[in-house]
């Protein structure tokens, strides 16, 4: 979000002594815009100074802190980096500018910063190695980008920030802090940002991906301070927004930020806090406004709402005490009086050290949250979760591109999980952000495939593998019943057009050769990526020994291993493209062990298999299962016969043939 700190204000007063005297009158002032974030006017005040005067360590740093906390991280990297050029400057300097130039997206120059503050300031080489390790990981991510394409929605955004849309039947509502056209309706500006305080607007719907022009909510919910973000709950036309409070500070931590919790300066006498409200929407009429139970403005704040489609819980942001970082996540549970029940932290799988903040409820039902505490590509980035809000399991980073080098947040899943729309400051050159419609992409790309055969050789412990040509292939795609048809050349080679994230079946057939398919689904990055696999046909001759690769058994055991089903699921594969077709399915050991032992473990293990394959929906009377024991060694090792594992391997062993 435009509003976020990444590290709290570094006072460096004293470091160069007091600014000359024809000065300090414009440092005063500038300090004072600066202490009451009024950051617009002090970015004039200091850039004034410097102009009529001699650079100046506290005035560039003021000037950097500005431009970081209004999250215009192009100009603060460039006056971190004029910072850490004066001698006695303190090292944060470095870290921030290291930062800053990872929220720009440059991984490689914030990866060299990272490791130079790492070693000035040895007691923060952890860290640093950790912020370094993530810029590397931020670089692969890009490299293997996720299939989605994401557009700016011209209709929805303004020259301000709009950010966190939410659904409604008939629309949707979403935060901004845009100057309004109607100078009756403008707030004033907010000394901040330079734009207007942050309202809540509505758009109606006009198809699936278009809106209307949005206007503003009523002052009944959009007073003249901030209101937003929020969430809807359809089923009882409720809206719980977040509304903001200024308050007297009545300690160093109090928070003047409404939508990042940023800790600002000791220097101020007021702070804003965060609240949650709800009110009740009656046709174009949003009345009957109320604070939530759990509020508490004069200790800490309590915002950015998410509720779940039933009504029954409800998430939100908070730096109340107790928590795991500078703000978690929590819920609250209705009750079966219909009241809230006491704030729950969501715990430390999805609550870091840092900053966790606008959770949103999917219409997919998924959890989906922002943070900048989990391993990011920089600012706040959107994360999915898994579990439920009493036991998550995990959580999972969305990738690139629907997270990106600045904050990425307020995400409005669609059902199908792989659509919807986000806020980023992507595109935002001052610091504010955007809404954007994303959508995963098919990427096209070419499925290569062969057909083999493995013939027997020698005494059957070695395989030749042959190419199979003239094998008519069908590429079923999911929903299609029309295939596109191609034949294998002399070299058992095709391709097939295949795109990216859909379900395939390919199926091969040849006269004389048992008919195979094979499910797929082409993992492409880049239309230039090829696909390949491979497909290994058995001659339908009867009577003819087949041996099923990868089947092993434990020493003295007929159990199922997890291997051997997945090579068990390829014969009942088979059996399903053949259903003409009985087998009997054979089971051999080595000679070790008796003769009757043999014969009966073999047995077992053949009929272990078979209840396998019928487990599997193939009916019974297909199926002969039979253990041959030792009788059908492949190589000299009978009994007496000194032989090595490897020999006696060839001889254990499981086949199928084909009955007549």
């Amino acid at each position: 979000m435009k509003l976020r700190l990444t590290l709290a204000f570094i006072v460096l007063l004293g470091l160069l002594g007091t600014p000359a005297a024809t000065h300090a009158q414009d440092m005063k002032q500038a300090d004072k815009y600066f202490n009451n974030f009024d950051f617009t006017k002090a970015l004039a005040a200091y850039k004034a100074i410097l102009e009529n005067g001699e650079p100046n360590l506290l005035v560039v740093q003021r000037i950097a802190d500005s431009y970081r906390i209004m999250n215009n991280s192009q100009e603060a990297e460039f006056w971190y980096a004029q910072a850490t050029t004066f001698p006695n400057a303190d090292p944060a300097n470095l870290y921030l500018y290291a930062e800053s130039a990872k929220r720009n997206g440059s991984y490689e120059k914030a990866k060299q910063l990272f490791e130079q503050y790492g070693r000035k300031v040895p007691a923060q080489a952890a860290l640093a190695r950790k912020m370094a390790a993530s810029c590397d990981t931020a670089m692969t991510w890009i490299q293997e980008a996720r299939p989605f394409a994401i557009t700016k929605i011209s209709t929805l955004n303004s020259e301000g920030a709009d950010f966190s849309p939410i659904k409604l039947k008939d629309g949707l509502l979403f935060a901004s802090d845009r100057m309004r056209t109607d100078p009756k309706q403008q707030t004033e500006r907010y000394g901040w940002t330079g734009n207007g305080y942050i309202q809540l607007y509505f758009t109606k719907t006009k198809t699936d991906s278009t809106w209307e022009a949005p206007v503003p909510l009523p002052p009944s919910v959009n007073t003249t301070y901030h209101n937003g973000p929020g969430a809807f709950l359809e089923k009882d036309q409720l809206l719980y927004f977040t509304r903001t409070h200024v308050v007297k500070r009545s300690n160093s931590k109090a928070n003047p930020d409404p939508t990042s919790w940023f800790k600002g300066s000791e220097a101020g006498t007021h702070t804003n806090r965060l609240g949650i409200y709800t009110a009740e929407r009656k046709g174009d009429k949003w009345e009957n406004v109320k604070p939530f139970k759990y509020n508490n403005t004069t200790a800490y704040s309590m915002g950015h709402p998410a509720v779940t489609p039933d009504g029954n819980v409800l998430y939100f942001v908070s730096d109340m005490p107790g928590g795991l970082g500078e703000t978690d996540i929590y819920f609250c549970e209705k009750q079966k009086d219909g009241s809230w029940g006491k704030p729950v932290n969501a715990g430390n799988v999805i609550n870091t050290s840092g900053r966790e903040s606008f959770p949103s409820i999917g219409q997919d039902g998924v959890l989906y949250f922002s943070s900048d505490g989990h391993l990011g590509l920089g600012g706040l980035d959107i994360f999915k979760t898994f579990g439920s809000h009493n036991a998550w399991t995990r959580v999972e980073n969305l990738k690139y591109p629907v997270n990106t080098s600045h904050d990425d947040f307020g995400a409005l899943l669609n059902p199908d999980g792989k659509s919807g729309l986000l806020s980023s400051g992507r595109l935002g050159h001052n610091g504010f952000d955007d809404i954007f419609a994303f959508k995963e992409v098919k990427i096209p790309c070419t499925l290569t495939g062969r057909t083999v055969e493995r013939l027997a050789q020698g005494n059957g412990t070695k395989r030749k593998e042959l190419p199979v040509e003239h094998v008519l292939l069908q590429l079923f795609e999911e929903g299609s019943t029309t295939p596109v048809e191609v034949y294998s050349d002399k070299n058992g080679s095709f391709t097939f057009p295949v795109k990216a994230s859909t379900n395939y079946t390919i199926k091969g057939s040849k006269p004389k050769y048992l008919t195979q398919t094979l499910d797929m689904m082409p993992d492409c990055r880049f239309n230039t990526d090829s696909v390949k696999v491979e497909m290994v046909f058995n001659r339908d001759t009867p009577d003819k020994p087949i041996v099923l690769e990868n089947i092993y058994y434990d020493l003295d055991k007929s159990e199922i291993k997890p291997a051997a089903a997945k090579e068990l699921d390829k014969l009942v594969q088979t059996l399903r493209d053949n259903p003409a077709i009985r087998i009997e399915l054979s089971s051999h050991t080595d000679s070790r062990q008796g003769n009757r032992y043999n014969e009966l473990l073999s047995q077992l293990r053949a009929q272990a298999a078979v209840e396998y394959i019928i487990s599997k929906g193939i009916a019974r009377d297909r199926l002969i299962a039979k253990g041959y024991g030792e009788t059908q060694l492949l190589n000299r090792c009978t009994d007496g016969v000194n032989c090595s594992e490897a020999e006696h391997q060839e001889n254990r062993r499981t086949e199928f043939k084909i009955l007549r």
